[in-house]
């Protein structure tokens, strides 16, 4: 087993601000768990945020299946974090959630591995549920990243 699991969020800051707190954290793969990996925030849109994590040495994961369905996003937005745990935890009993946890489990087993969304706190954020799931698999320790804020 590694040393633990890490996630991060980018809201607030900028891409070289979380490279940077990813490599000083040591984390050797990104794992993006946003259901739509496209952003109005330069850097982080799927392919280009991609391309950067492995120019900096890390691989980087996209599972869509641990995104927050749309109707958690908006519960999000509006402040109701409690409906969005309630409607993450339904989309979690879906078969792509499963196949795409056993994926994460898998890479959390392996390497130095981040979970990352956009909220920048992790008790607003699906992240930290994903987390627990991991860390009820692996045992592993979980540390919430926050990235030099911009």
């Amino acid at each position: 087993m590694n040393a633990g699991l890490f996630t991060i969020g980018y809201e607030g800051t900028n891409l070289d601000c979380v490279l940077t707190t990813l490599r000083d954290a040591g984390v050797s793969h990104l794992v993006d768990i946003r259901a739509v990996p496209q952003s109005r925030k330069p850097g982080f849109s799927k392919r280009l945020l991609a391309a950067s994590v492995e120019a900096a040495g890390m691989h980087y994961t996209h599972l869509r299946g641990l995104g927050t369905p749309k109707a958690g996003r908006d519960a999000v937005r509006h402040g109701e974090v409690a409906r969005m745990h309630a409607i993450f935890a339904r989309h979690m009993q879906t078969h792509e959630a499963e196949i795409d946890l056993a994926r994460a489990i898998t890479i959390a087993e392996r390497e130095r591995a981040c979970l990352l969304c956009f909220e920048r706190d992790h008790v607003h954020c699906h992240r930290d549920i994903v987390a627990d799931l991991i860390r009820a698999h692996t045992g592993q320790a979980v540390s919430h990243l926050v990235a030099e804020a911009v």
